[in-house]
């Protein structure tokens, strides 16, 4: 059995309808907090197995949210 880390958590900010963030899709913000969340806790990219990625207005995000941020991120 492997064992199961959490190492840290972070969230985007809530914005509202047509604000600031409204230019930025769900993946490009969720990429932002993997990256953020590799820097703080430095554990290597290579070391991580798995992404979850909780998300609350799906709309226009596509399969997988949570795939999607962590691939755009780590093939940056």
């Amino acid at each position: 059995m492997k064992d199961v880390v959490i190492v840290g958590a972070l969230r985007t900010p809530i914005g509202c309808f047509r604000g600031a963030l409204a230019g930025h899709s769900a993946v490009e913000l969720g990429s932002l907090v993997v990256k953020a969340l590799i820097e703080r806790t430095g554990v290597p990219a290579y070391a991580v197995d798995e992404v979850i990625l909780g998300q609350v207005l799906t709309a226009g995000a596509g399969q997988n949210p949570a795939r999607q941020s962590a691939i755009k991120r780590w093939s940056a």
